[in-house]
């Protein structure tokens, strides 16, 4: 999707075990801060997982109420920063759309019981209900305009991204506020993630080295104020997605649709300077994006800036939080370094340092069912 009318990005919001504010993110990625832990720590020695690596936002009573769920107290979080950091008044707020992402909802404070938690029983409404976390943020800051939840998996954060833009392009909100938010360190949820393969032994995440085999499951949250609005601003030039509806939780290991998805952008937006893939650590994930990449770039790739070595995955808040630190960067036309000593697949770069952005960067992701989404930044 191309914007006559191409977005500005005015406000950000960040929180994770990075921090719990958009330039602790900035700070962090910049000093080469790693924050991974063993589950143990957080759930317990006596959980099965308590060996696992894991990052978690270390401030718990910024998901404590006893009205709303732990989820919703995050997306409340950062949608305060985006909010405050736009300079939206009350009558800009209500006319606003609102677009939220996730992959797990309410499941933390829900399916395993949540120190400090409320007082209401765990399964009484709203709790269960993965759509709070969007109709709390309504209620709390007085928007009355369109709102939807997207829930595509690690997609998610893009997808709402990419709604919200459309929302804007069709006339339908001058501006929108877009939330992505997880908490997927709950006993259940990491059960099946285990169970399935998915989990990473390591406290070292390095995507593409041959011996990666798991990600590193991590909670997090981000929003950004998009609006119609000149000035020095980072852009919103394009969103898309695909499918290659291939396996429920997977992607082909030769990146599938992916390559046509960055073809097209390319069409209308030309080469980009960079591109922050998915990375996530799995080993289907190892293969498909060096050959995703090798494949639309056989000569002069763009730079490669993987985050998720420094944030875990945040699952469904993933795209949208990466989006958010790129953003940051982008401001004042940096790109974002790379964790060091990461493996770099041949004839692909990971700079160790920021660098000047040049031009556009291309930001991955994908979800369920061999969903595929692509958001193209610029700065300003």
């Amino acid at each position: 999707m191309a914007n006559q009318s191409i977005p500005s990005i005015t406000g950000l919001g960040a929180l994770s075990a990075l921090g719990a504010n958009i330039d602790s993110h900035y700070r962090a990625i910049l000093g080469q801060q790693v924050p991974f832990q063993k589950l143990g720590k957080l759930l317990g020695k006596e959980s099965p997982h308590s060996e696992r690596p894991a990052a978690w936002i270390e401030n718990r009573s910024l998901l404590v109420n006893r009205k709303w769920s732990p989820a919703t107290m995050a997306a409340l979080h950062v949608a305060h920063q985006a909010i405050s950091e736009a300079c939206w008044s009350a009558s800009e707020l209500k006319d606003a759309a609102l677009v939220l992402g996730t992959s797990r909802g309410n499941a933390a404070g829900w399916l395993s019981p949540w120190p400090s938690r409320r007082a209401f029983k765990l399964m009484a409404a709203s709790n269960t209900i993965h759509s709070e976390p969007a109709s709390a943020i309504t209620i709390e800051f007085g928007i009355t305009g369109p709102n939807h939840v997207i829930a595509s998996g690690c997609a998610a954060g893009l997808d709402a991204v990419g709604i919200a833009m459309m929302l804007l392009q069709t006339g339908a909100a001058d501006r929108a506020l877009v939330v992505a938010v997880d908490l997927p360190l709950v006993p259940i949820l990491l059960d099946n993630y285990a169970l399935s393969g998915l989990l990473a032994a390591d406290m070292n995440l390095d995507p593409y080295s041959s011996k990666s085999s798991g990600f590193i499951p991590a909670e997090g949250a981000a929003a950004i104020a998009i609006e119609r609005r000149e000035g020095e601003f980072v852009k919103l030039l394009y969103y898309s997605c695909n499918s290659d509806a291939c396996d429920p939780v997977g992607i082909p290991a030769d990146g599938g649709r992916t390559c046509e998805l960055l073809g097209k952008a390319i069409l209308q937006h030309g080469m980009p300077a960079a591109v922050c893939p998915h990375a996530t650590g799995t080993a289907v994930q190892a293969k498909a994006d060096p050959a995703t990449l090798k494949g639309v770039f056989p000569k002069s790739p763009p730079t490669l800036h993987l985050l998720k070595p420094f944030l875990g995955h945040t699952i469904g808040a993933s795209g949208l939080l990466e989006s958010v630190i790129l953003a940051r960067f982008l401001k004042d036309k940096k790109l974002p370094p790379n964790l060091m000593h990461l493996t770099a697949p041949s004839g692909l770069y990971l700079p160790e340092q920021a660098l000047e952005a040049t031009g556009s960067v291309h930001k991955l992701s994908h979800g369920m069912g061999g969903h595929n989404a692509l958001l193209v930044l610029s700065p300003p």
